[in-house]
């Protein structure tokens, strides 16, 4: 059930918006020092657990190369935020990211479509000096897989897919229908929050009816 891509990142160019603040790229000697200072962490890490292998110190040896993943992971951090102004993580609802900062950010349909992201999804914005947004998933919920019947819903417009007892339905983005050419009285497979109710689902496949 899980063969998303965890790793998949999504970048676009946002239009222009008279009310957004002007994005700064952020303090890049101080992630220059960082990385530099990082960089050293590894190396020492690096001899010590030379010299401990020599030794035949396991537990030693272990304790080092834990720090060792630690300082790598600082360092990937690090170089990942030179040139990026900004970066937020927030909770995907089905169509958009709620970020940490109180404000929304509008994920593009083809993206979320792609991910299969689904309600409550964790994921990380960086918004780049050049005003650039990158999208990754850092944090996928845990899901259950549904079937039902898609359907339009002319009320609002977009399409939901009707759960067998005809009770529970979800939203679907239309960017996802688009791309399985998806018709009403299709069967649609669908990805839910395992354990938790949610208004959107994310559209895995369809069978023509």
């Amino acid at each position: 059930m899980n063969d998303y891509d965890e790793d998949n990142e999504f970048q676009f160019e946002p239009e222009p918006d008279g009310d957004e603040e002007e994005i700064a790229g952020g303090d890049v000697d101080t992630r220059m020092e960082l990385a530099k200072r990082v960089l050293r962490q590894v190396k020492d890490n690096l001899e010590n657990v030379i010299e401990l292998l020599d030794s035949g110190s396991a537990e030693e040896t272990q304790k080092h190369l834990t720090k060792l993943v630690t300082s790598k992971q600082e360092l990937a951090d690090a170089i990942e935020a030179k040139g990026s102004g900004k970066v937020v993580e927030g909770v995907f609802d089905g169509q958009n990211m709620v970020g940490s900062d109180g404000k929304t950010y509008t994920v593009p349909p083809n993206y979320a479509s792609k991910s299969r992201l689904v309600e409550g999804d964790i994921l990380k914005l960086v918004i780049k000096s050049d005003g650039a947004f990158v999208f990754k998933q850092i944090g996928p919920i845990e899901r259950r897989r549904e079937t039902g019947r898609l359907a339009y819903d002319a009320a609002t417009g977009g399409h939901v897919v009707i759960g067998p007892d005809g009770e529970e339905n979800w939203k679907v983005l239309t960017a996802s229908v688009t791309y399985y050419k998806g018709e009403p009285g299709d069967e649609a497979i669908i990805l839910v929050p395992k354990s938790t109710p949610s208004t959107w689902a994310a559209l895995e496949n369809v069978v023509k009816g």
